[in-house]
């Protein structure tokens, strides 16, 4: 850099390599966060009503994707995956039947195993019945929080969510309030 009246005056070769450094940096960032995305979590926009009052249309929600690495799904977790019928489209619903296990509806509650399952999270209670379905080995009966506006495990076609479609456990909603789902 020359200096000319108290000025700075930048070299060709200055100002490209400054650009390169800056371009660096830009491009590491980039690579990090992407990683990030697709390998530790990822961010989900809450698109429809289906678990309000747990989690409201258009929040934005944490999503570890680590969070089943070691452990399996248990009941009551919120998960993102991605919909059975067309394995493209993200879904957020909350697990309530597991593997193995015998799932129906009827008259406004959930039983499994013929044993009714308390369910503190919901809002209003759906009087439709559904089942009795077996729950594979491997699979997952998924079911939003608000009933009576949730399409799930109840209507889909292919009724039960594989542990392979699970993109991961929805830890806490950063957006518009900050609030742990545990």
């Amino acid at each position: 850099m020359k200096e000319t009246d108290n000025k700075k005056v930048w070299t060709r070769k200055e100002i490209i390599h400054e650009v390169l450094e800056y371009s660096k940096v830009i491009i590491f960032a980039v690579a990090f966060s992407f990683l990030l995305n697709k390998t530790l979590i990822t961010n989900a926009q809450v698109t429809s009503g289906s678990m309000e009052n747990t989690v409201m249309t258009g929040s934005r929600v944490f999503v570890n994707r680590q969070a089943y690495l070691f452990q399996d799904p248990q009941r009551g977790d919120i998960i993102s995956f991605y919909y059975p019928d067309d394995g493209e489209t993200e879904y957020m619903k909350r697990i309530v039947g597991l593997p193995g296990e015998t799932i129906e509806g009827r008259d406004g509650a959930v039983y499994i195993d013929g044993v009714m399952l308390e369910e503190p999270y919901i809002r209003e209670v759906s009087y439709e019945d559904f089942g009795p379905y077996e729950i594979p080995e491997d699979a997952y009966f998924m079911v939003g929080d608000n009933r009576t506006n949730s399409w799930d495990s109840r209507y889909w076609l292919n009724k039960f969510l594989h542990r392979e479609a699970i993109i991961g456990k929805a830890e806490f909603e950063y957006y518009p309030e900050i609030k742990s789902f545990h």
